[in-house]
């Protein structure tokens, strides 16, 4: 029963969808609640990358580090999501929800205060975490206080000002960053925790569900996360290092060692995070595999596009920020739309047709130059392909378990999407900083630059922005290195872009293979009770 002077109707009367005025309030400020608590985490996750060049500058630090103030977020955040949707049935959606707030308002605080990238890494990995309560909790939130008649407009509003947010973001990102410095950016999540935390303890009930399991996963958790951030170390330290370095070879294997013991852990647990009986449904397997490559494909493609837009074609951070607004406009338009598609044509077709369409517009970024209409054509192309791709895919996803366990089953795409991120952008570091090597010993020696301009040049290994040319140089050598850095940033972030586009193209071909050709349930999946 909730607090009578925290709510004026009871939680019992919420659910019974009792059509009492102040019950009808109550549903609004929950669903006020629900998405600025989602706002936080998604404007967050958008509006960091378009400050990563700026952060790496500042900081004297490298490419690398960046990876890890992106990957810090999204490991944490992969990890523990499907843990904190458990927490909050157990311990309590309101309270684990005020949880997540408020970490996440004192991490964003300390990632904004940072003087260096430990510190800044701290608040990142505290950041994901706390997004792995929010997340789930928004939707719990909702689910509580809304009936099923009700529940689909709920997680409809929800869903389409969360978009919203996270396609406002970069824009607000890339203007306070002109204006001022990346570090007002983390800012703005305390400003909008403080009136989230005045409506979720004075407005929301508390709410838990009697028939949670009454363990929690708590030992497969902290495998995922082991396993995942020894595996990604390994990954990123594979830049520095070399991949045949002891110590790489040591975090590769250790992390494999500890995800495969996450999986004897779920195999034996009796109320697993991820219940591997899910995988023996085919359509369940392919449409997480496709998930994993597509969402792979957009957070490294989007990772280095800042560092093209900014480094390489000068544009300013505002401009970059902007070129995010087709992206995510097409998307939360056509969501509704895309949703029938499934209805009408089976899960497969949409489900080829929408990751090899966001394929062309990678290559379209791949091939794009200087004019900036070639970056905004190749964003209505991709967000085109993602609208036609993601409510097909979520239903997939559900159609392909039995009614009771959808939860789970959304919880686990949830998670393989994050995880491709984070797998992606650690491999592509490696990649990428190879070769922007060879593009710099490319464009130095054709023609031959002279030597001082070669030193200069030669400052940017091992980072992703164009360093500091000494004062010292003319001006006619000051502006022929940073060219030449430009210009290598230019091939490789372009680069980064066709290898997004095979792993969307690639997940294009795993529907083609794994998804039957008319929408049904799929035969092999356990059958409800």
């Amino acid at each position: 029963m909730a607090n009578p002077k925290a709510l004026p109707c009871d939680e019992l009367a919420i659910r019974s969808h009792a059509s009492v005025p102040a019950c009808a309030a109550a549903k609004s400020w929950v669903l006020a609640a629900a998405v600025l608590g989602s706002t936080l985490a998604y404007v967050d996750e958008s509006v960091v990358n378009v400050a990563l060049p700026a952060i790496e500058a500042d900081l004297r630090t490298t490419l690398p580090a960046m990876q890890w103030v992106i990957n810090a977020y999204t490991l944490c955040m992969s990890a523990l999501l499907l843990v904190g949707g458990a927490a909050a049935d157990r311990f309590g959606r309101r309270r684990m929800f005020v949880i997540g707030v408020s970490l996440f308002a004192v991490a964003s605080l300390g990632c904004g205060l940072a003087r260096g990238v430990p510190v800044l890494l701290v608040g990142r990995a505290l950041s994901g975490g706390s997004a792995a309560l929010l997340v789930p909790c928004s939707l719990a939130l909702i689910g509580a206080a809304f009936g099923e008649r009700e529940r689909g407009a709920a997680i409809g509003i929800w869903s389409g000002a969360s978009a919203i947010a996270a396609g406002a973001a970069p824009l607000l990102g890339g203007g306070l960053l002109d204006h001022w410095s990346w570090r007002v950016i983390f800012f703005i999540n305390p400003l909008l925790a403080l009136p989230t935390l005045w409506i979720a303890l004075r407005r929301v009930p508390e709410s838990r569900d009697p028939q949670a399991p009454p363990a929690i996963d708590w030992l497969g958790s902290l495998l995922a996360f082991a396993g995942l951030g020894t595996l990604v170390y390994g990954l990123i330290a594979s830049s520095d290092l070399g991949w045949s370095h002891p110590a790489v070879a040591a975090s590769l294997a250790l992390g494999a060692g500890l995800l495969v013991l996450f999986l004897h852990a779920e195999h034996r647990s009796r109320a697993p995070m991820m219940p591997l009986d899910l995988f023996r449904s085919a359509s369940f397997s392919g449409v997480n595999l496709l998930t994993l490559l597509l969402y792979g494909g957009l957070g490294g493609g989007f990772f280095f596009l800042p560092f093209l837009l900014i480094q390489a074609r000068g544009y300013s951070a505002t401009a970059a920020g902007a070129a995010y607004l087709p992206f995510t406009v097409i998307l939360a338009v056509l969501s509704r739309w895309s949703g029938g598609l499934i209805d009408r044509f089976g899960a497969r077709g949409p489900l080829i047709l929408g990751p090899a369409i966001a394929a062309g517009g990678f290559a379209l970024l791949g091939v794009s130059r200087q004019p900036y209409w070639t970056i905004l054509v190749p964003m209505v192309v991709l967000g085109f392909g993602m609208a036609v791709t993601v409510a097909p895919l979520t239903t997939a996803v559900l159609n392909a378990v039995p009614t009771h366990r959808t939860g789970v089953a959304s919880g686990i795409n949830n998670a393989v999407a994050s995880v491709g991120s984070l797998l992606v952008i650690a491999v592509l570091g490696s990649v990428a900083l190879g070769a922007m090597s060879r593009s710099l010993g490319r464009h130095l020696e054709h023609p031959a630059a002279p030597p001082e301009v070669r030193e200069a040049v030669e400052a940017a290994r091992g980072g992703f922005v164009i360093p500091p040319i000494p004062a010292s140089l003319p001006e006619p050598e000051r502006r022929r290195a940073r060219a030449l850095i430009a210009a290598s940033i230019d091939d490789t972030g372009r680069m980064m872009q066709w290898i997004a586009a095979a792993l969307a193209l690639a997940g294009a071909l795993t529907a083609l293979g794994t998804l039957p050709p008319t929408a049904r349930r799929d035969a092999a999946a356990p059958p409800a009770h």
